[in-house]
């Protein structure tokens, strides 16, 4: 096929393929997980693009990020779609399909190579481990931060071929804004160092007076400080974004980061080795898929660590060794280890071990080691293009069944954690969200099972006796529910949505002098607690404290201007006090 038909032809197939395994994304729902902070009960979010939520964007370090960005792309989203989670589902397919077709392009424009890097952008727009990053809204960050990765090495490649002031400040503005999706592209200046070595071939030393220089021609395994240098100096304007961008990271994440105490720079060290080889071996077998995968902890056997360590380093030595006669080796090694470094768990934020969307681009290097090796490997065939289109086509449709089904399960909450308990052992985290959902559905004896086999493997889970408090609500168990959140509070008495629920049902049951003293404590430990704030005010109108009651109202609106419970109530109390 001629090759002015082939490209539109791949990105053809890119756009098809992808929609068809993404499609059904859009009949599914909002997850309890992370969707709340981040779109469904976000008051930037919920008044849609607004100039004041806009410029709340740019200051506000909630859900533990700074990222506005992605904050904007969600209010544009809730402006367009509303509350129809279809809508926000389709946004991350279309970025997902965008950026898969915007792959190919560039690396069909940096090689030359038409299906290795035609094979390179179907892996990545249809491998399951991506699943998450398209599938999960909260993953907006992951898809929207990729397409300014992406848009900004092709300004790069631009730049290398007429380096100018403008072209320059054309890398600087789609880095700046990547960043500002998601600062896991902080690793990007040394990505772009990667691609100097090759495809780029900005590291190769002066061909001799009169001789021409082969294109692709081999490059030298070990480089000057002559050559490297000026190199660095080059993206220093970028370390230099780098470095602002991992400063808000910290003072954003500073309270959700585990402390040396609680995971011991041994621990993080080991389970970031077995979490390198653990991506690989999801790679190459992607099945059993979670949402979440529990944190081992200290209990890290260090045999594992020990392999892992060996064999991430016998590859390193590999694909050094290798990389005068196969350049791409080094390169996309380095660009997989070197882009998970913040990811790794090395700063641990959050409980989890390792998680699928931390791939969506450390992966591209591995991809790119798969392609370009086949065809090297087969390069002595007679029919290599035969053979290998046919591999390829049975690869591909074998993923993207996988991935239709994996996909699948994230419809909505239930689903999605009922899997990750099937899949992995001893989840704490799906294990207390079953709990949340069997509750909420009236499916009590399954919660009640499930929190015995929580509490089994975890005794002082207080997630647990606080969601097993709110499945005896739903059932109208409220002496059962009062102890259950008692309980949770006696084991972790920072708990604010333990006090609130455990306010709330004191003051079902008349008890609104327990009722205030419970919710006051939740807002002393999270003062911008707007539910908190309305059952507070609640409780002092049926005291008879009606200025009070509004004045809490009030405070919940200040905090969450799209409180519609708040609204509500305010204006009942205006009306019952002006009568």
């Amino acid at each position: 096929m001629p090759v002015r038909y082939a490209k539109p032809a791949i990105c053809l197939f890119l756009i098809i393929a992808t929609l068809a395994v993404y499609w059904q994304v859009q009949g599914h729902e909002f997850l309890a997980y992370d969707d709340p902070s981040y779109i469904t009960e976000n008051f930037m979010v919920l008044q849609g693009l607004k100039p004041a939520g806009a410029a709340m964007a740019f200051t506000a370090t909630h859900a533990d990020n700074w990222h506005p960005l992605t904050w904007l792309s969600h209010m544009l989203d809730y402006q367009v779609y509303g509350s129809q989670a279809g809508g926000h589902h389709l946004t991350n397919v279309l970025l997902h399909v965008a950026n898969s077709v915007l792959l190919f392009l560039l690396l069909a424009r940096l090689t030359a190579a038409l299906w290795p890097s035609a094979l390179v952008a179907a892996l990545f727009a249809l491998h399951p481990l991506h699943v998450e990053s398209v599938a999960w809204v909260s993953e907006r960050k992951d898809v929207l931060s990729a397409f300014f990765f992406l848009t900004t090495i092709w300004a790069y490649v631009r730049y290398v071929a007429a380096p100018s002031l403008g072209r320059y400040l054309g890398i600087i503005f789609s880095f700046a804004l990547g960043l500002m999706a998601k600062p896991m592209l902080v690793t990007l200046p040394l990505v772009l160092l990667l691609l100097d070595y090759w495809p780029l071939g900005r590291l190769q030393p002066a061909p001799v007076a009169g001789s021409k220089r082969r294109r692709a021609a081999p490059l030298p395994p070990l480089l000057s400080k002559t050559q490297v240098l000026p190199l660095i100096w080059e993206k220093a304007p970028l370390l230099g974004l780098t470095g602002v961008s991992c400063l808000l990271t910290l003072v954003a994440q500073k309270k959700s980061m585990a402390s040396m105490q609680e995971l011991t720079i041994l621990t993080r060290a080991g389970n970031a080795l077995v979490a390198y080889v653990s991506y690989l071996g999801k790679m190459l077998w992607p099945l059993n898929l979670a949402v979440f995968y529990p944190h081992p902890g200290n209990n890290l056997p260090l045999w594992q660590a020990g392999a892992a360590g060996l064999l991430l380093a016998g590859i390193t030595w590999l694909v050094i060794k290798k990389a005068r006669a196969h350049p791409y080796l080094p390169v996309g090694w380095f660009w997989y280890l070197v882009m998970l470094v913040p990811v790794i768990g090395l700063v641990q934020v959050g409980e989890q071990a390792l998680a699928d969307r931390y791939t969506y681009l450390p992966l591209i290097g591995i991809f790119m080691i798969l392609a370009w090796g086949l065809a090297d490997l087969t390069a002595a065939w007679r029919r290599q293009r035969a053979a290998l289109a046919v591999a390829a086509g049975l690869l591909l449709s074998l993923l993207m069944a996988l991935t239709w089904v994996q996909a699948g399960y994230w419809r909505n909450t239930l689903s999605v954690f009922e899997h990750a308990a099937q899949v992995t052992e001893n989840n704490h985290q799906a294990h207390c969200f079953l709990i949340d959902q069997y509750g909420e559905q009236g499916r009590l004896e399954e919660a009640v099972a499930m929190f015995a086999k929580t509490i089994r493997h975890r005794p002082g889970s207080a997630e647990a006796y606080n969601n097993l408090g709110n499945a005896y609500a739903h059932k109208g168990m409220t002496p059962e529910a009062i102890a259950m959140f008692q309980q949770a509070i006696q084991l972790k008495p920072d708990y604010p949505e333990a006090y609130n629920s455990l306010g709330i049902y004191h003051g079902r049951q008349g008890h609104l002098d327990e009722a205030v003293t419970a919710i006051k404590k939740a807002i002393q430990l999270r003062p911008v607690f707007s539910e908190a704030y309305v059952n507070l005010g609640i409780a002092y109108s049926l005291q008879g404290r009606h200025q009070e009651a509004m004045a809490m109202f009030q405070q919940a609106l200040k905090i969450n201007p799209a409180n519609d419970g708040a609204h509500k109530m305010l204006q009942l109390v205006k009306e019952h006090a002006g009568s």
